[in-house]
């Protein structure tokens, strides 16, 4: 059953109406779910405006090894209900650990899972270090230089010495598949490593920037709907962990975890942690929102976009680094490319430099919320990340005709003709579409790849160079893939062998020209001016988007904020 966006009661909650379905496809009929934030500021799911819109369509959910009260509030706020865990009827599944290869074989086109086969590659630390040290080693230290040294122990213990003996400093030793800050230890000689078990050990930034004497680190938000073609957003807004006592390198203060962790599990147990219960006062005690910290930085002299430009750079570089091992995997274990989404937390730290630093990547960043601040981003957060991923407002079981398309011999969609090599084919003109549609629903997002430089800027640094990645880029940006355009003089090659040879030309190894054009750097200057402003005082959504942003009133939400407060069970989650 489609769910019927005309007739929708106003009365029974006091939120003002909005339209909640985006139709896309290509003949507009497939209805795609907004989520609206208010919704988790109702008790016992009483904002009826959502579920109205989605009632009779039967939309369920389930989470598996995690539990997640805001999640959980949003959905049934519009019109979900949780299923049993053995019960494969839902549209959205969220799971706090790595999906199992036969349950992503049985999903279905309506279908959306919250990881990615193998997106390990970037969430364990270990592997987040070979992945980045194969590239490092291919490409060129002067491209991937954003990871301080790193050893793997015990497997590289003997590195690790000789490289102590040159040089002498902290060290900073986590386990690799931990979090919440549990295990992790500053040292300064080698003996104070337990060799047990494996853990890594990275050189320590002993020159943080410091914000009035006080380390910090920035938790920043990046999805991921795609790795082939490898599609990356940005949320416009994060948080700033901030250190519960003031900064000293020196020796004496080596064992002060509350100095030198900025891990909001860990600080908060400090009698020194400062909570702010106003979520209009964002840059007040020991967590900040990130736009509150850029304009405090910006005030104080800093260059903050082109900080941020160093951090969007870092990102689409890491995903880089693992693009090979996860789309393998979803090419040999997702039945349909739209199948999975991920949230992924960036954890990252400026050096007095100005340099940022990647400190690691999160599986499961934490959606608690313990403060005003935290419901107001997170929640947000969620509303549009679930929008972004577009959710079908239908049954997952539907008998419902999407188009003439076959199932290639990996499971991918693939022309009716059965040739995926035609540079146009439907399934070209459908990624295209579903991209697009995509771009008007990110709302809080912004896209960083694919982007107008993009692919001048990164292409030599894609391992997994794809037809799917070189089309979309040309199809989104003809105007820098002039040789793609269709020639009608006669003799000419067809666009289609012009395209190919061009894309098989640039596939070999090559010296890309790294300068960004100025019309670029004008525009991603412009998108972290905009990420100075605090959440929601912009427009999220464009004027022909089919709807509005909402900004919901966080002045009175002490009794949601104990409602939606969780904690994860599982270990691959954190707490920010």
């Amino acid at each position: 059953m489609v769910p019927d966006n005309t007739s929708q009661d106003k009365r029974s909650c006091s939120c003002e109406h909005r339209t909640t379905l985006f139709w896309c496809g290509a003949g507009k009929n497939v209805p795609v779910l907004h989520f609206r934030p208010d919704v988790c500021l109702y008790k016992n799911n009483d904002c009826s405006c959502s579920k109205m819109v989605t009632s009779g369509a039967g939309l369920t959910y389930k989470f598996v090894k995690t539990e997640c009260r805001l999640l959980r509030q949003l959905l049934e706020g519009h019109g979900f209900r949780e299923i049993h865990q053995n019960s494969n009827d839902f549209n959205i599944m969220w799971c706090g650990c790595h999906v199992k290869p036969y349950t992503l074989r049985g999903l279905t086109e309506l279908q959306k899972v919250n990881h990615f086969p193998r997106s390990y590659e970037i969430t364990r630390k270990d592997r987040l270090y070979k992945n980045y040290m194969r590239m490092r080693q291919s490409m060129g230290a002067k491209h991937f230089n954003f990871l301080p040294v790193t050893f793997v122990l015990p497997s590289e213990v003997n590195d690790f010495y000789s490289t102590f003996q040159r040089e002498r400093g902290y060290w900073i030793a986590k386990p690799v598949a931990s979090s919440r800050g549990r295990g992790i230890s500053i040292i300064s000689h080698p003996n104070q490593i337990n060799l047990d078990e494996q853990i890594v050990v990275c050189k320590y930034i002993s020159n943080p920037l410091l914000v009035d004497g006080f380390k910090f680190d920035l938790r920043i938000y990046v999805m991921v709907t795609s790795f082939d073609p490898l599609r990356i957003y940005v949320f416009n807004e994060g948080l700033a962990r901030f250190s519960t006592v003031r900064y000293d390198g020196s020796p004496l203060n080596l064992g002060n975890i509350y100095m030198h962790l900025t891990n909001y599990s860990i600080n908060k147990k400090n009698s020194g942690y400062v909570k702010c219960s106003d979520p209009d006062i964002e840059d007040y005690g020991n967590k900040w929102s990130m736009s509150a910290l850029l304009r405090y930085l910006k005030n104080e002299g800093y260059d903050t976009a082109s900080m941020m430009m160093r951090v969007e750079d870092l990102i689409i570089k890491t995903l880089l680094s693992a693009e090979i091992p996860i789309a393998n995997a979803c090419r040999m274990f997702l039945p349909h490319r739209e199948n999975c989404f991920e949230l992924f937390g960036f954890d990252v730290i400026f050096d007095e430099d100005q340099k940022p630093w990647l400190l690691e990547v999160n599986l499961s960043p934490s959606l608690a919320c313990e403060s005003p601040l935290d419901l107001k981003i997170k929640s947000n957060l969620l509303s549009q990340m679930l929008t972004l991923a577009g959710v079908v407002a239908l049954d997952p079981y539907s008998k419902r005709d999407y188009g003439s398309r076959k199932k290639s011999a990996n499971g991918y969609s693939m022309s009716v003709d059965g040739s995926n090599a035609a540079p146009l084919s439907n399934e070209d003109l459908r990624l295209v579409r579903q991209t697009k549609e995509e771009y008007v629903r990110k709302g809080a997002f912004f896209r960083i790849f694919p982007s107008e430089d993009s692919w001048d800027t990164y292409s030599q640094f894609l391992e997994n160079k794809t037809h799917y990645n070189f089309m979309l880029h040309s199809q989104l940006y003809p105007n820098k893939f002039p040789f793609t355009h269709r020639s009608k003089e006669k003799g000419r090659p067809s666009s289609a062998v012009v395209t190919m040879n061009k894309f098989r030309e640039m596939n070999q190894p090559t010296n890309i020209n790294m300068t960004v054009v100025p019309g670029s750097v004008q525009e991603k200057y412009a998108r972290y001016e905009k990420s100075l402003q605090p959440l929601g005082t912009v427009e999220d959504y464009p004027p022909e988007a089919l709807l509005d942003a909402i900004t919901p009133d966080f002045s009175v939400v002490d009794d949601t904020i104990t409602d939606v407060t969780s904690r994860d069970d599982n270990s691959s989650a954190d707490a920010s």
